[in-house]
């Protein structure tokens, strides 16, 4: 299959030419193998704590297709990513579009974020028969992105409940949380639920409640739930923080560093570690605590270490 880049070359896919994986575990360039050591050691964080943790949840499950409807996969490079709500994953969806179109696009930024989430425009691992999900799990590189875990659940807060454009998150969730955690709320509140505080959304999000009735949304739901790093064997770990640096590091394993850059594009709407120890303030420290709990497991697989901001019981 003969795939064309931008700059009118053709690239052919990957045959009879290294893999992203072969790439990552016998680097041919000096300057991959560096970054190839802080990789190593992010993964042995996640071994060491799904090891750590395996006594707490004795029953080990088997993933089922729907538990894969996240990773993305793209044929021509071997590559497998897991998308994580606010962290970064429509630009890398968009990057993934130019990988897997065969030449109908060339740069991320002129795709439109809302075609980016459009499911279509990208194969998930679920669309396959179990011997195919089992060949690419093992053969392809599997990479996902993480973030601060409450950096990233005030990101969402921020981006569900307090746009007005999102009507659609305060009818299916706003709605449901003035009514269970606010007394007197008034009528507009429970018809509308585009007011939702902070305090709100972890009253439910730590509401037993809600964890019996229904999975997280995906905004906020762990990234240990919606990528099963205890499970698959990821093979990079790229974080919110070093972006642009672990982006590039993968383009450049997959073969095509050269002509396909990560987007990048300073946003000043950008929820920050100075903003997320504001929402917190006005959380009380038995909240903070029981909201720890619940995302735990994403501070230590991520080595994330506890904020300085909570006040834990």
């Amino acid at each position: 299959v003969m795939r064309r880049n931008p700059f009118g070359m053709d690239i052919c896919c990957r045959k009879g030419s290294r893999s992203p994986l072969q790439e990552l575990y016998n680097p041919t360039q000096v300057s991959l193998s560096n970054t190839a050591i802080l990789h190593q050691i992010r993964r042995d964080q996640v071994t060491d704590t799904c090891r750590a943790n395996s006594v707490s949840s004795r029953k080990r499950r088997v993933l089922t297709p729907s538990d894969l409807k996240h990773l993305v996969v793209d044929e021509d490079h071997e590559m497998i990513y897991c998308y994580v709500p606010k962290v970064a994953c429509t630009n890398w969806k968009r990057v993934m579009m130019v990988l897997t179109g065969r030449g109908k696009y060339s740069d991320p930024m002129e795709i439109p974020a809302n075609e980016a989430h459009v499911s279509s425009n990208l194969k998930t691992l679920n669309q396959y028969s179990i011997p195919e999900i089992n060949h690419r799990l093992k053969n392809y590189m599997k990479f996902l992105f993480v973030r601060e875990p409450f950096e990233r659940l005030v990101s969402a807060y921020r981006n569900k409940f307090t746009q007005k454009y999102n009507t659609s998150f305060h009818k299916r969730y706003g709605t449901k949380i003035v009514r269970r955690q606010r007394k007197n709320a008034t009528q507009e509140a429970l018809r509308k639920g585009d007011d939702v505080k902070f305090e709100e959304f972890v009253a439910y999000l730590i509401d037993p409640h809600t964890q019996r009735e229904e999975p997280f949304n995906e905004h906020w739901q762990t990234v240990y739930s919606l990528c099963h790093p205890c499970h698959i064997h990821y093979d990079l770990i790229g974080k919110y923080e070093t972006l642009e640096e672990d982006s590039n590091y993968i383009l450049q394993l997959a073969g095509v560093g050269s002509y396909l850059k990560f987007p990048t594009y300073a946003k000043s709407t950008r929820t920050t570690d100075e903003m997320t120890t504001e929402f917190f303030q006005n959380i009380s420290s038995e909240h903070q605590t029981q909201l720890y709990e619940v995302y735990k497991l994403d501070f230590l697989m991520f080595n994330y270490s506890v904020p300085s901001y909570l006040k834990l019981e």
